[in-house]
Formats: C-alpha cells, sequence, structure tokens
C-alpha cells in the first residue's frame, strides 16, 4: 500500500498524441471532459479508466489553472497518474478559429445517408463547437 502521507505522492498530469507528449506536469487538480459530462480529478483518486469527449481539459498549478482542447480519447487514473491518450491536444492560444468556424458549417451542411455519415457529421460538429467555445474565452 503506498504512503499516503508522502510528498511524493503529487498529482501526474501526462497527455499524449500519437506524435508526442503533449504534457508531463504536475498538478493540483484535474478535470477532464468525459463523453457524458465532465470528472473531476484530484489526489489519491481511485484507479479509474474513461472515454473522453471533445472539450476542456483544466488543470491547476500553484494557483494557476491552465486549458487545454482535447479530441476524444480515453483517460486512466492510477497511483496519482492521469494519463490521457487523445488524438489531439491544443493548448488554447493554438486553436485555430477560421478552420473550426470552417469545419462546422461545411458538418452542418453534410447530409449523412446512412449511420455512419451521420456520426461522422456529429462528430465534427462537436469537434469545431468545443474547439470555437475554448477559443472564445
Amino acid at each position: 500500500m503506498a504512503d499516503l502521507s508522502n510528498s511524493s505522492n503529487d498529482l501526474r498530469l501526462v497527455v499524449v498524441t500519437p506524435e508526442t507528449t503533449v504534457l508531463d506536469v504536475t498538478a493540483e487538480f484535474v478535470a477532464v471532459p468525459l463523453f457524458d459530462g465532465e470528472k473531476g480529478i484530484g489526489r489519491l483518486h481511485a484507479p479509474m479508466i474513461g472515454r473522453l469527449g471533445y472539450g476542456p481539459l483544466r488543470f491547476r498549478f500553484g494557483g494557476e489553472t491552465t486549458v487545454y482542447y482535447v479530441d476524444g480519447g480515453f483517460v486512466q487514473v492510477q497511483d496519482n497518474v492521469v494519463s490521457i491518450l487523445t488524438n489531439r491536444a491544443l493548448a488554447t492560444d493554438q486553436i485555430d478559429l477560421v478552420g473550426a468556424d470552417e469545419q462546422l458549417v461545411d458538418a452542418i451542411a453534410r447530409k449523412p445517408s446512412n449511420d455512419e455519415e451521420m456520426a461522422i457529421r456529429d462528430r465534427l460538429i462537436l469537434q469545431a463547437r468545443a474547439q470555437k467555445r475554448l477559443a472564445s474565452k
């Protein structure tokens, strides 16, 4: 069993995309966008695995909150490590607002002819709206 009194039990956040490790930082608190809501994670959180949605990944350290956009994926929490595997993670200042606007317009204009095309359209709409919300803050 872990020594809970040890200060080395800091919460660690690791965000990995197929191309690179985007973040590997210490945090006091992490909030992740799950596909069906949001989950807050603090130090000594119970182990869990969850499916991510499209939206803001927030983490706080030293009284300062940082926000990233994550593009779905999975989160695992174990032994004070929050591991996020996602297709894309962007700092809010890296979000292309014009590109998100174009993606939203194009996605809304799609006329899906089957369930798979409808799921793709819905995903594109969710991604674009989440990016627009974060970029405008």
